[in-house]
């Protein structure tokens, strides 16, 4: 099972691109996402993915399916954990970084969820009820997106969660809406305390 591909691109189509590996081309399904991502990138350019591969006994020829990190193919699999969503509708699906989608997961935001391509009312109800709760960690990842890996922070941001839902008696989803848009306005916060400073220190209205 090819988990990690890393080599020079040879073309870029809509959906995929093939990339040059030891003397052998591998056709690489991207999500709209990562694609809009490497926009800039030409032929001769070194490339790296973390390799999902979609196979089944209907379809045995393997599908192989890149992104940038372990997280985003992690989210992946979460995402087609969901009843309808199968990889396919999946990549075409994740046209937005997966820290938009998992904050509107979390968030309950069925109009954002709806703007995905492919995704009805219906659907993103049931993304909302799958998902809820389990995709919060990469909401919160959205303040790494500068490509530094913050593994304390994810602990405290867990801790001060904790704190919100289990001490001060805030519902999970309203802890981690919390959490997240105290980040968002302050990236450097390096500490639980300081976190939870800026949880209380929102605008009141």
């Amino acid at each position: 099972m090819i988990g990690y591909l890393q080599g020079r691109l040879l073309k870029k189509e809509e959906e995929k691109i093939l990339l040059l590996v030891g003397g052998v081309g591998y056709n690489i399904l991207l999500p709209a996402s990562v694609m809009a991502s490497i926009a800039t990138r030409e032929p001769g350019d070194e490339l790296s993915f973390s390799i999902y591969t979609h196979q089944t006994e209907r379809q045995p020829k393997a599908t192989l399916i890149g992104f940038h990190t372990e997280e985003e193919k992690e989210f992946f699999q979460l995402f087609i954990s969901v009843e309808d969503i199968g990889p396919m509708k999946a990549v075409k699906a994740m046209g937005l970084p997966i820290e938009e989608i998992a904050a509107a997961i979390e968030g309950a935001d069925l109009k954002s969820l709806m703007k995905l391509p492919g995704i009805g009312k219906r659907t993103a109800q049931k993304i909302i009820a799958t998902l809820e709760g389990k995709t919060a960690r990469f909401a919160l990842e959205a303040v790494s997106s500068a490509g530094a890996p913050e593994p304390p922070k994810a602990a405290f941001v867990d801790q001060v969660i904790d704190v919100l839902t289990h001490q001060l008696g805030h519902k999970s989803s309203d802890a981690k809406a919390l959490v997240a848009d105290a980040m968002t306005r302050n990236p450097d916060i390096d500490s639980p305390e300081t976190l939870l400073d800026e949880v209380y220190r929102a605008p009141k209205g």
